[in-house]
């Protein structure tokens, strides 16, 4: 995951909470455009093209959220189960429009996506942060400690394994064995 800043907050939040009118739901084929913009306006996400995110919204709705304020995409938590290791979901990409930043909404997110993916058995989530980003760093942790989950940290690829260059190094971050949420 390329560095996005997203506010965090240092509790879980309670899901009947209304900080935010929003709708958290798999996303749909037609999400796509939307989930593109978001990451492409988030100005840190590595954009992917277009049609990536159709296709995502297509073959990985299920283990993926979008947020939707008046039925709208605000933001978005992409993900696929790993398969060489069926047990493991990994989180791709967490976006949050400008406009819904610092609402914690990216958690919520997280917290929807973990509650079904631990419903379904899988006992592990992962991703990658790059040393710079504090946030997602405090995002990570914090759900870790809210589910009573180890979260181990572990370089996984270097800036040379990125083409062209200027791309920070990215460490692996693990979080399980997930339970029942807190």
């Amino acid at each position: 995951m390329a560095p996005q800043h997203l506010e965090s907050q240092t509790r879980r939040p309670d899901p009947d909470e209304t900080t935010v009118d929003v709708q958290l739901q798999e996303p749909s084929l037609t999400d796509g455009p939307e989930l593109w913009r978001i990451a492409r306006d988030s100005k840190v996400l590595d954009v992917n093209s277009p049609y990536s995110y159709a296709l995502w919204c297509r073959d990985f709705a299920d283990t993926s959220v979008v947020a939707r304020d008046g039925g709208r995409a605000c933001g978005f938590v992409t993900g696929y189960v790993r398969p060489s290791r069926p047990d493991t979901f990994f989180v791709w990409q967490v976006a949050v429009d400008q406009a819904h930043r610092g609402q914690g909404l990216a958690r919520r997110m997280l917290d929807r996506l973990g509650d079904r993916l631990t419903a379904r058995g899988h006992r592990y989530m992962e991703a990658t942060v790059t040393p710079d980003n504090k946030a997602s760093e405090a995002m990570f942790a914090s759900f870790a400690r809210d589910r009573g989950c180890a979260l181990t940290r572990e370089p996984l690829f270097e800036a040379e394994h990125f083409p062209g260059g200027g791309h920070e190094p990215e460490v692996l971050f693990r979080i399980g064995p997930l339970g029942a949420a807190t």
